[in-house]
């Protein structure tokens, strides 16, 4: 119950917590006693009803009449009643390391607090949210903010007031109304909330000063939760696949199975697809044996199609190694195939090689995002993310593995909720899509470089279907609910509305070719806008082929438009640095904005030089590399233009892991005066590289 316990940047709807009510003896701090004490547990945004705690408690004092008359209990009533020595201990397991919610919560800690210390327990400080002020932080034109007041402005049905357990579940459910006005106002982690609620600091020296608890301070998250093995978020299953994968054709028996198992002293074989429609399957050790021993004559001569199992599991060529590890323990599988982006299969991996790359259960992953089965399930899920980037930032992981890592994972989000939408239209009656689509991941998330303070960049492209039309309504129905499922997860809205959910990023594959065509053509700043985002995008939901053919053609497009090129080019090279006179950092309000004057030009021209150059690669390090290896660009500047990419990247996410400690919200924007010597040095040094992008894009205007 220690607040080490839980991260700040843990979802608001999803944090783990327990809503608390107390019935007392009195107001009085100096001499009130509890006399019923009761919590109802909040398990991934859903109150658990039969997760609950309720004890009345012998204060071994009388009631006074005046508070008998509030909440029914009388001094006969606590006769059999334990002693706070014996209900705190059970009450502390049961809230475990989890946050507490309640009404004017400071007063019933106070009390906690005091008994415990009577009882000579130890007193577990926990962190807290107290729903005043959640309530005037998500509805600062509502003044009553009594339990009664908020339940009638909220909707929510009062019964048995007054005692300790309805009251908690009272309680819980104004906390879960609240969690969706909160998250309108951009607040939407535990730290962010407990940022914001320090604004009522006058009414909190009040509190303090009637003996009320304070909030705990924020804290670090618990060591234990930061510990992590950094080699499943460095590594891509090509790495340490097995290539070419032994595979036998389905025809042949299970003789010859068994020696190319000995052949290659392997564990498993692959069996190649039979050309009518079945796929990769695989045959193991333990399948070979079964067949023996269900019939020892006749086994050697059967073929390898009717003892293997199908289909074959496999992960991306690009997955981290600790989606590999996560997945063969969801399916309690020891062996999978790894697959190019097209589907073609191109390597094994097997528990032995995975064996001593298991990365711990409280920070990995994993396939949380694949067994999501709903928007909350995805919260959790998500959740985690910044105890991941947290802890290998401290194992010193390279800040583009990092960025990796996160994009991965949104872009692996949005693919989940996309899914979760379209099972939520089938459970309504709805049909399914009424023609082939694909859902896009744009930007940063599209090429691999988000850090923390992201948010919604994503596109559709479908078959076919006029503007307004029938498909067109259904797509941009689901997303709209997609954008829905992923802003509760997390995943904030994007400002600049390039969202599937909005026409112009919503289209048919005719239109879409249409729209990109006019992109060449006119050339409308206005239009231009956000079109450069467009070419980092990835597929990620639907048909994927149907995404990739229209981003190719599109790309393709754009490198043979030199209009397109050197407007693109002037963007990128028509910035102003942060830099001022003597190397000084320029700040607005105490900080400097690292994307727009440093990031922006690099991954901006990176995205130039790949367009002009035909490069099918996507970060920007990849981009600036290959464009290196064609002799477009000087080796040393490609070195110090990757290196100010690092140490930019490097000074934005340490910057948001600080802030999220502090419940700071989120952006790219780094304070200067929170910087070592050597950081400060550092990202002078990178700064001064970013406009050296014109060296490398030319004259746009020539």
């Amino acid at each position: 119950m220690t607040s080490h316990a839980l991260s700040s940047g843990a979802n608001l709807l999803t944090v783990p917590a327990v809503a608390l009510d107390t019935e007392t003896t009195g107001l009085n701090l100096r001499n009130a006693r509890i006399i019923e004490l009761a919590g109802i547990r909040l398990h991934r945004g859903h109150i658990v009803e039969d997760d609950a705690f309720s004890s009345l408690v012998n204060p071994g004092q009388a009631v006074p009449e005046d508070s008998r008359r509030i909440h029914g209990i009388a001094t006969e009533d606590l006769a059999d009643a334990p002693g706070f020595a014996e209900v705190g201990p059970s009450f502390s397991v049961f809230v475990g390391q989890r946050l507490i919610i309640g009404h004017a919560v400071g007063f019933d800690l106070a009390l906690l607090e005091r008994e415990f210390s009577r009882a000579g327990l130890l007193w577990p400080v926990p962190r807290s949210l107290d729903l005043r002020q959640l309530a005037a932080i998500a509805m600062p034109e509502f003044a009553e903010h009594s339990l009664e007041g908020l339940a009638a402005r909220l909707g929510i049905a009062v019964t048995d007031r007054h005692r300790a357990l309805p009251d908690a579940k009272l309680a819980a459910h104004i906390y879960l109304r609240l969690v969706p006005l909160l998250r309108k106002r951009n607040i939407r982690l535990l730290g962010e909330a407990e940022a914001a609620c320090r604004q009522f600091a006058p009414r909190g020296a009040e509190e303090a000063a009637a003996g009320w608890h304070a909030p705990a301070p924020p804290q670090p998250a618990d060591p234990a939760l930061l510990r992590i093995d950094s080699y499943p978020y460095r590594h891509i299953a090509a790495d340490i696949m097995t290539s070419p994968p032994v595979s036998v054709a389905p025809s042949q028996n299970l003789r010859d199975v068994l020696a190319s198992l000995i052949e290659g002293n392997s564990s498993a074989i692959f069996v190649r697809p039979d050309g009518q429609g079945r796929g990769w399957g695989i045959i193991t050790e333990r399948d070979a044996l079964r067949a023996i021993a269900a019939d020892p004559r006749a086994a050697f001569d059967r073929p390898a199609g009717d003892i293997a199992s199908f289909p074959l599991k496999t992960v991306q060529a690009s997955d981290f190694v600790y989606r590999a590890i996560s997945r063969m323990n969801r399916w309690q599988f020891r062996h999978l195939g790894v697959a190019d982006e097209e589907g073609n299969l191109i390597g094994a991996l097997s528990a032995r090689d995975l064996l001593r790359q298991r990365a711990q259960d409280a920070v990995a992953l994993g396939d949380a995002i694949e067994e999501a089965r709903t928007a909350r399930a995805l919260g959790v899920a998500w959740g985690r993310l910044t105890l991941v980037a947290e802890a290998l930032t401290r194992e010193e992981v390279d800040v583009r593995d990092i960025a990796a890592v996160i994009s991965g994972e949104l872009r692996d989000l949005t693919r989940r909720a996309a899914k979760i939408a379209e099972d939520e239209f089938r459970a309504a009656g709805r049909a399914g899509p009424p023609c082939p689509y694909c859902y896009l991941v744009l930007g940063s998330g599209g090429r691999g470089e988000s850090l923390l303070a992201l948010d919604q960049d994503n596109a559709i492209v479908f078959a076919e279907g006029e503007p307004g039309g029938e498909e067109d309504r259904w797509f941009a129905d689901l997303a709209l609910r997609v954008s829905a499922i992923l802003d509760a997860a997390g995943v904030p809205l994007c400002t600049g509305g390039v969202m599937a959910s909005k026409d112009a990023w919503r289209m048919s594959l005719e239109r879409w070719r249409h729209h990109v065509g006019s992109w060449m053509g006119r050339l409308d700043p206005a239009d231009l806008l956000n079109v450069d985002i467009f070419f980092d995008a990835a597929p990620v939901h639907g048909d994927l082929a149907l995404g990739r053919a229209l981003l190719e053609e599109s790309r393709r497009a754009a490198g043979k438009s030199p209009e397109l090129v050197k407007f693109l080019a002037l963007r990128a090279s028509s910035f102003q640095s942060p830099l001022g006179w003597f190397g000084r950092l320029r700040s607005h309000e105490g900080r400097v904005d690292l994307k727009i004057g440093g990031l922006m030009p690099l991954f901006s021209a990176a995205r130039v030089l790949a367009l002009q150059n035909g490069l099918s690669e996507k970060s920007t390090p990849a981009r600036l590399e290959a464009a290196r290896d064609r002799g477009v660009l000087a080796p040393e500047l490609t070195s110090r233009l990757i290196a100010a990419h690092r140490i930019l990247l490097d000074a934005i996410l340490a910057q948001q892991l600080r802030d999220i400690r502090r419940g700071v919200p989120l952006s790219n924007r780094v304070s200067p005066g929170e910087l070592q010597g050597e950081e400060r040095d550092r990202l002078r040094w990178a700064l001064r590289q970013v406009p050296d992008v014109a060296n490398a894009l030319g004259d746009p205007l020539a």
